[in-house]
């Protein structure tokens, strides 16, 4: 593989990690502060709401970041993260679907796997505006020619 193709994976990992990083030290904290029931106990639909909510933002930010790193084709990388992201949220609905309370009611990993693509494309779609706004990189701004 090429120097441009292992910065393509490396971009999308980067943005899956963050992702992940970020949900799961959020999820840790919620449960360590009482916010979340503890581990394995019935959860709320208003945890879950939150869950939703902070999952959504982060997923955004990914997608940024891996759109940010990408070599070339920002939205195709970040719509290559929400295409893992729908793979995984289909893979973990279908893992706890029926498994009792401790997962929750059925809207939410539905939710997880509908939201995916969408919030990715939206951190794409943050970074096609820096782009098109001509702030290339954290340097000096460049002039877009505008036709």
């Amino acid at each position: 593989m090429n120097n441009k193709t292992w910065k393509s994976i490396g971009a999308v990992l980067a943005g899956l990690l963050t992702v992940v990083v970020l949900s799961v030290g959020t999820d840790v904290v919620l449960h360590a502060t009482g916010v979340f029931p503890p581990w394995g106990q019935p959860v709320g639909g208003r945890v879950l709401l939150l869950a939703t909510v902070y999952r959504t933002i982060f997923s955004v930010a990914g997608a940024y970041i891996t759109a940010r790193l990408a070599p070339d084709r920002a939205m195709s990388h970040a719509l290559a993260l929400g295409s893992v992201g729908l793979v995984l949220s289909i893979a973990g609905a279908v893992a706890t679907w029926n498994r009792g309370p401790a997962f929750g009611p059925h809207w939410y990993p539905l939710a997880l796997v509908v939201l995916a693509v969408p919030q990715c494309w939206a951190g794409g779609a943050l970074r096609g505006m820096q782009l098109r706004a001509g702030l290339q990189d954290d340097r000096e701004p460049t002039r877009v020619a505008r036709r």
